[in-house]
């Protein structure tokens, strides 16, 4: 994604009502036939789900919807899951991370997902089978797969695991989040927090810039001597007028931002020293080093025999199934599915093209046309939202965004504004978590 000049399609006609029950329909499109909610034992099918997240939890749940009388297991080590987004919030101080938990009750207990808390360690798709930490194997007709992202380590020279534990990425929410938040309220008043971003493609395209204004937000208000430095190996970035713009207004010059031609490509970490090292040799010492890395789909997509030399899974654009291995179908992060961004509410979105396909597959029918929506809000205050918005469909055999669909918010916004898109923010994470996980923030 990048920013564009494509207008915002303004909402201020409505009520904030009607636009937090637009958001939570929005959430559950496209939708897909037989949605009576029950608890079945029988079985049309074997399908396994692979990933509890926005694309996996989606799946199984919309897998159960359209036909109850399928055998749908969701194979998720974490009994608590917790979302990359709104994890920037808590990084802020807006937010705990109690606030961006979620379980799996309502799969098992309204829908009667069968939920298994262990590791998928191997996928024999020859067999139809997965193989789990447990000991145990799952037979499938169908596999979903919702892996989100892994982590390039040694991708970015210095960078591997145990640099991980002093320079956090924290691009995936939980134990890493935590430790970069003390950090943060560890940082002298003074001090430089810098972040490492990396080139296109990665999880949540707007995600750094978000962390840089929510970092910036708290050290405003607890360290306001400090300052937030990116250093970018890109030139150009999602939202980037709407985030500069807000930069500006909200923390002056204590946010800089140094692109690629400007030599922000970082190719080395002293994660030790808390030191990076640029393309033309220029070194940035750290307070707090958060190091944002190159990524790749999440390490059972390879194992299953899905992924491409990008180390990403391409998919047929009509039913999200791999392009490489037949009944396994690759949802969210993972996938190569550009011009949709990774996104939580993308995820969400293939989630349930891929739950109709192979909903009429096992039924011997032809999957309905899929399109996907995606919003994406980011938060620079806690009272200065902006966003960006798509619609996508099949288009000669691949996906496009509609024309005219979409756009960003507007650049001379009032502040007005920017808070009610702040407000639209908060609707559309609780709607998106209670159409997945069955529970809100």
């Amino acid at each position: 994604m990048s920013d564009n000049s494509k207008p915002f399609q303004s909402r201020l006609g409505v009520s904030r009502r009607q636009v937090l029950k637009g958001l939570g329909a929005a959430s559950s499109l496209p939708l897909i036939g037989g949605f009576a909610p029950a608890f079945a034992t029988g079985s049309d099918g074997r399908v396994v789900v692979i990933g509890g997240g926005f694309g996996g939890a989606t799946a199984a749940k919309y897998l159960k919807r359209a036909n109850p009388n399928l055998s749908v297991t969701l194979v998720e080590p974490a009994q608590t899951f917790y979302t990359c987004p709104f994890s920037n919030l808590f990084l802020g101080g807006l937010r705990e991370m109690s606030k961006i938990a979620h379980g799996y009750d309502e799969l098992r207990d309204r829908y009667g997902v069968e939920v298994v808390h262990t590791m998928a360690q191997d996928i024999d798709p020859d067999g139809h089978s997965v193989s789990l930490a447990n000991g145990d194997t799952l037979h499938y007709d169908k596999l979903v797969l919702s892996p989100g992202i892994d982590i390039r380590w040694n991708a970015l020279e210095g960078y591997d695991e145990a640099a991980a534990e002093l320079a956090p990425h924290a691009w995936k929410a939980g134990p890493q989040t935590e430790l970069l938040k003390r950090q943060i309220e560890g940082m002298d008043d003074g001090g430089t927090f810098v972040l490492v971003a990396p080139e296109n493609p990665f999880r949540c395209p707007p995600g750094p810039y978000e962390r840089a204004s929510m970092v910036a937000h708290y050290l405003a208000q607890h360290k306001p001597s400090s300052k937030v430095l990116i250093l970018d190996a890109k030139d150009n970035f999602s939202k980037q007028g709407l985030f500069t713009s807000g930069w500006e207004q909200l923390y002056g010059d204590s946010i800089e931002w140094v692109g690629l031609s400007g030599d922000g490509r970082v190719t080395r970490v002293d994660a030790e020293n808390r030191e990076v090292e640029t393309e033309f040799g220029t070194v940035h010492r750290a307070d707090v080093l958060n190091v944002v890395p190159p990524q790749k789909a999440g390490w059972i997509a390879e194992r299953a025999g899905v992924t491409d030399d990008s180390g990403w899974v391409p998919v047929k654009p009509e039913s999200f199934e791999s392009q490489q291995v037949a009944d396994i179908y690759v949802v969210g992060d993972a996938t190569v599915a550009a011009p949709m961004p990774k996104s939580g509410f993308c995820a969400n979105a293939q989630a349930k093209v891929a739950a109709a396909a192979i909903v009429a597959a096992l039924r011997g029918d032809s999957a309905p046309e899929p399109y996907w929506s995606n919003t994406c809000y980011s938060l620079i205050g806690p009272e200065y939202g902006i966003s960006v918005a798509g619609v996508y469909r099949v288009m000669d055999g691949a996906i496009a965004e509609v024309e005219g669909s979409g756009g960003l918010s507007p650049s001379d916004a009032s502040p007005e504004i920017r808070q009610m898109e702040a407000e639209y923010a908060v609707g559309w994470y609780n709607a998106i978590c209670q159409d997945t996980w069955g529970t809100e923030a």
